[in-house]
């Protein structure tokens, strides 16, 4: 079984060992469990990479506090989105030769913070602190960053959201800060966790 019927994921694993565990690549045909994983807590983490990309496209939150982005626009139908990530890629495979599912992977291990800042109260101040980010988080945080880096790239842009996806998996793939907005926000959090350290 290939997902979308096209891509192979037999070949395809996880070369962080911290995210091993947290990143799913089951073969399915449709990547849809239908809420099968919401009724307990970090069952998420079972459910295919590509549904968790797909259901994060439908929501990608908001950025800052004053809703300098808002995602109310995006919520629709799951088949809309399906077909988004469906299409990047079929485009990504055209721009890299390589397997789409292995690139999303790769992307997300790159885009993944290792450190943060964590501010706790020490007396009348608030201390802050580098602690290191779980793995759960890691994960979640290098989805949400990728998806709203594209929702901005497209948004009011001459880009489409597919175009959009696809430039911004590429880039944080390759690891260019140039271009990708995940591998640069990955990079600003690691150094302030550095500063605070």
């Amino acid at each position: 079984m290939k997902i979308f019927d096209k891509w192979d994921v037999s070949g395809v694993t996880v070369n962080d060992l911290g995210l091993r565990n947290y990143i799913t690549i089951t073969p399915s045909l449709m990547p849809k469990s239908s809420g099968r994983f919401s009724k307990h807590q970090f069952y998420k983490s079972k459910m295919n990479i590509v549904e968790r990309l797909i259901t994060k496209m439908m929501v990608p939150g908001h950025k800052s506090k004053k809703h300098f982005l808002t995602s109310g626009r995006v919520v629709g139908r799951y088949i809309t989105t399906y077909n988004i990530v469906r299409t990047a890629f079929d485009r990504i495979y055209e721009k890299t030769k390589k397997n789409p599912v292995e690139v999303l992977v790769r992307a997300l291990e790159n885009a993944a913070v290792r450190e943060e800042i964590a501010g706790y109260q020490v007396g009348g101040i608030i201390v802050r602190r580098a602690v290191i980010t779980s793995p759960q988080r890691r994960v979640d945080a290098a989805l949400r960053v990728l998806v709203q880096a594209t929702y901005k790239k497209a948004f009011g842009k001459k880009d489409t959201i597919v175009d959009a996806l696809t430039n911004e998996i590429i880039a944080t793939y390759n690891n260019d800060n140039q271009k990708s907005d995940a591998i640069k926000e990955r990079e600003r959090l690691e150094k302030e966790a550095e500063g605070a350290r």
